[in-house]
């Protein structure tokens, strides 16, 4: 479908992509991986046309269309949310304008038999049609699906663009990619302003699109449930390996090894080529022999291997200073702005020691307790702090508070104390501050940079109550694992704002969920909440059936007909779907029967070993097969509940 031949990008003498090559097929999901600033933007700037190589092309057909989602955008400030969206489907709109001139000049023709006439019923026919076929009798609708699915509510469609946020106003943008339908998605950091269930609605439109995908991002359980392909960019070289992004993981940590092992080797043949000729240099009978370990030398490709290892990486906060036993305890507490209700009359209470979650769709207030917890906001009802409670806050506006005329390096001298102090430098390293880097002041860092200046600042001070809001946007995966392992060492209370599945799973312990002004409690991981909701969801259905079935008040005699065909036409529709479904978790258990006789062959020692081959590649395939019918499950699943939602 498209095919990236021989890119290579240098700036000076700095190759940072060179003689890259792959192509994408049809329905790849492809995850770009690599340490940031090692070129994942820039190839999908050049796939997508909008920067060109210093060398090399892309080539494909007149018939792809892409979809390129940057992490930066502009918004037009002009227009309403749901018209911006709309722009999208500008054919359909500008086919309706046409359908809608022609008829009306129809409409008052009077020459039936002439050939202008006739003509034009032909063009007005064949607009029809290609209207119809690009679904312009229900694109309304479409929108309106995809802008729910990313957190909108039908409430806010009519607002203006120019009153949102950037987080999302990249919605809308991403919204208008997916209704374009392209041949091909480009999505650079596409999660970043997602709430979680945004995030699986984009997982679910991802993983059932009928087309190609190529993805950079930095979340580790969106890439394993939408990419079956890895591309690794490191040192300006690429390593294609077919699998997703865990399964790469472990396959790169046995390419390193060979990559180190080979690279020892090649070391120990240049030492003894070199020793050998330093030796025999200067003797005649040796010359020929020399000259040519010279040769071989200069011939040699040098292996480079990329430094992956952060095993020497390892931060703890300073010691939590001892606090009381109930550390925050809200009692009817309300938070209004103005007219707009975010938080009505919650209930909370944290005790020494939790770690927990706040979770939830965005502007929910979320990030509205976190401020009234540590102070910045004021509220109504009740909020009272434990014994000695001294809080850490981390938030995305957090960089304010720098002191803009240091440098990087002396922000985190200013408050490094004891042992720490030995491995400052290294700590900025896990944060992306490398090099010259710790040199740069303050004043000329990007707000990502700020941001994690001051994440590191936070690791370094003494609290026994963090709060952080989001604290993985601006974090390569390296960087999250190193903050994620040090909040896990750490021995105070913990309260993170996060989308992040992979980051918050095995470090908290509660997760409360905030939806409809209210907070709800529950006990243990996110996945746990997760399995928890979807199984809320489904009952949730059973009741709306219910209600369904129930006769409505009203006119019995004029609507009796009318409800009679809606409900056998809605139980038609939903009997389909539920079939599917079944039919899915038949395939389910079947494959899982089959995969279990496997598993006791595998474990038995009564067959050869080719037997073992034949087998182990069956049980990978069916494993493969289960993967699949899973991901089907779970969209059979939503479109149940989207269908029963929307009949609502």
């Amino acid at each position: 479908m498209v095919s990236v031949k021989n890119i290579c990008v240098s700036f000076g003498s700095f190759d940072l992509l060179n003689d890259i090559s792959f192509l994408i097929n049809d329905q790849d999901r492809i995850g770009l991986a690599g340490k940031n600033g090692s070129g994942k933007s820039t190839l999908l700037r050049i796939i997508a046309g909008i920067q060109a190589p210093s060398s090399g092309q892309v080539d494909m057909s007149k018939e792809i269309t892409i979809g390129y989602l940057p992490q930066q955008m502009k918004i037009d400030d002009s227009t309403t949310i749901i018209n911006e969206v709309l722009t999208s489907f500008a054919e359909i709109t500008g086919l309706s304008e046409e359908i809608e001139r022609c008829s009306t000049e129809i409409s008052g023709r009077k020459d039936y038999s002439s050939d202008e006439y006739l003509k034009l019923c032909d063009h007005l026919t064949i607009i029809e049609e290609r209207y119809r076929i690009l679904g312009g009798n229900n694109y309304i609708a479409e929108a309106e699906k995809a802008l729910v699915g990313l957190g909108f509510e039908r409430s806010d469609f009519n607002k203006l663009t120019k009153e949102l946020s950037g987080g999302w106003r990249m919605r809308i943008e991403l919204a208008k990619i997916l209704l374009k339908k392209p041949s091909l998605f480009l999505l650079d950091e596409p999660t970043n302003h997602l709430d979680i269930e945004s995030i699986q609605w984009l997982e679910s439109f991802l993983t059932t699109y009928n087309g190609a995908v190529v993805l950079v991002s930095h979340d580790r359980a969106f890439l394993d449930n939408v990419t079956t392909r890895t591309i690794e960019i490191s040192m300006g070289r690429i390593y294609d390996y077919k699998v997703s992004w865990s399964k790469f993981t472990e396959l790169r940590k046995e390419r390193r090894e060979q990559q180190i092992a080979a690279f020892r080797n090649q070391q120990k043949l240049i030492d003894d080529t070199e020793k050998f000729i330093e030796r025999f240099r200067y003797k005649p009978t040796k010359a020929i022999q020399v000259q040519s370990k010279i040769k071989m030398l200069n011939k040699i490709e040098r292996i480079e291997v990329d430094d992956l290892d952060s095993s020497s990486i390892n931060l703890r906060f300073p010691p939590a200073p001892r606090s009381g036993t109930t550390v925050i305890e809200a009692e009817g507490l309300s938070k209004s702005y103005g007219a707009h209700e975010v938080l009505r009359s919650i209930d909370f209470k944290l005790h020494r020691g939790e770690k927990v979650a706040f979770v939830g769709r965005n502007g929910e207030g979320k990030t509205t307790l976190a401020k009234i917890i540590i102070g910045e906001l004021g509220y109504e009802g009740s909020l009272k702090k434990g014994h000695n409670v001294c809080t850490g806050y981390f938030a995305q506006n957090q960089d304010e508070l720098l002191n803009e005329d240091r440098t990087v390096f002396e922000t985190i001298d200013y408050i490094a104390k004891g042992e720490i102090r030995t491995k400052m430098r290294d700590i900025l390293g896990a944060f992306l501050f490398q090099g010259e880097d710790i040199d740069k002041k303050v004043k000329v860092l990007s707000g990502g940079e700020r941001s994690r200046l001051s994440l590191v600042r936070l690791l370094l001070e003494p609290h026994n109550l963090l709060v952080l809001d989001e604290p993985t946007n601006h974090l390569d995966m390296r960087s999250k694992d190193i903050l994620k392992q040090a909040l896990n060492k750490y021995d105070g209370t913990l309260i993170v704002v996060s989308h992040d599945r992979d980051f918050i799973d095995g470090l908290v312990e509660k997760v409360y969920e905030f939806r409809n002004k209210t907070i709800k409690e529950n006990i243990g991981g996110i996945y746990d909440f997760l399995r928890k909701k979807k199984i809320d969801s489904l009952r949730e259905i059973e009741r709306k059936e219910i209600s369904l079935k129930s006769p409505s008040p009203g006119n019995v005699n004029s609507s009796n007909k009318q409800r009679y065909l809606e409900k056998k036409e809605y139980d038609r529709n939903l009997r389909r779907l539920r079939k599917r479904l079944e039919d899915s978790e038949k395939e389910i258990e079947k494959i899982e029967k089959e995969l279990s006789l496997l598993d006791a062959l595998l474990s038995s020692s009564v067959h050869s070993a080719d037997d073992t081959h034949e087998i182990y590649e069956r049980y990978e395939e069916l494993k493969a097969k289960h993967n699949e019918e899973m991901i089907r499950w779970e969209q059979y699943t939503n479109d149940v509940e989207v269908f029963i939602q929307n009949s609502d």
